[in-house]
């Protein structure tokens, strides 16, 4: 239990970062090959390619506020992890999630040398084509955190 609060820590970490639209805060969680597949399947690997990434979005965007719940993290070994959450998107000005950009994130972390540090991260669309029953219940169960 212990090593779950470090996975959903470095989550929460990289969310706030985020939030914060720190491109910095966001890379320095990442292994040095660690990589990220964007919303729009934008990949990048590694932390300086991660962090050119992210920079200018954050820098010209005001980037919508994620808001997670986190739904499973199972071990695949004693040193990697992987965490499964749901998220919704709040636009800047806004209140509400907007249903039309929920996603499902999967991170894959792996400890090193006592540091867990976070190999694959992917945000996926959860759209739920020809299913929107499924978009509100998600929806819906987002915004009891709000």
């Amino acid at each position: 239990m212990k090593n779950e609060n470090k996975i959903i820590s470095i989550y929460q970490d990289l969310l706030e970062a985020w939030n914060k639209q720190s491109a910095h805060g966001m890379a320095d969680l990442f292994a040095e090959d660690g990589e990220q597949i964007g919303f729009d399947g934008s990949q990048s690997i590694g932390r300086a390619e991660i962090f050119a990434h992210l920079e200018p979005i954050f820098k010209h965007h005001r980037t919508a506020r994620f808001v997670s719940k986190v739904k499973s993290v199972k071990f695949l070994s004693d040193k990697i992890a992987i965490l499964r959450a749901i998220v919704g998107m709040v636009p800047p000005g806004q209140f509400d999630i907007n249903p039309s950009v929920n996603t499902l994130h999967t991170l894959v972390v792996q400890e090193d040398e006592g540091n867990w540090k976070i190999k694959l991260y992917q945000n996926t669309p959860a759209q739920f084509h020809g299913r929107p029953e499924l978009v509100e219940q998600m929806t819906e169960e987002l915004r009891q955190l709000l």
